[in-house]
């Protein structure tokens, strides 16, 4: 999944984000994820969530720990 993070705007802002834990919250349990790359030149992280994200995840916020 890719995800934009708000004040990072630079792939090489981006790439120092790499190897840190997202979770998205999605009222009953929480899906933990870990930043693999730096996508693109604008700032957005791929993200590899170890189950599958739901639909209703797309454009919420996830906290990056």
């Amino acid at each position: 999944m890719i995800i934009l993070i708000d004040g990072i705007n630079k792939k090489e802002d981006a790439a120092k984000l790499v190897g840190k834990k997202v979770v998205y919250n999605t009222g009953k349990k929480e899906l933990a994820g870990k930043i693999s790359a730096a996508h693109g030149n604008t700032g957005a992280v791929r993200v590899i969530f170890s189950t599958g994200m739901p639909g209703q995840a797309i454009g919420k916020k996830v906290k990056i720990e």
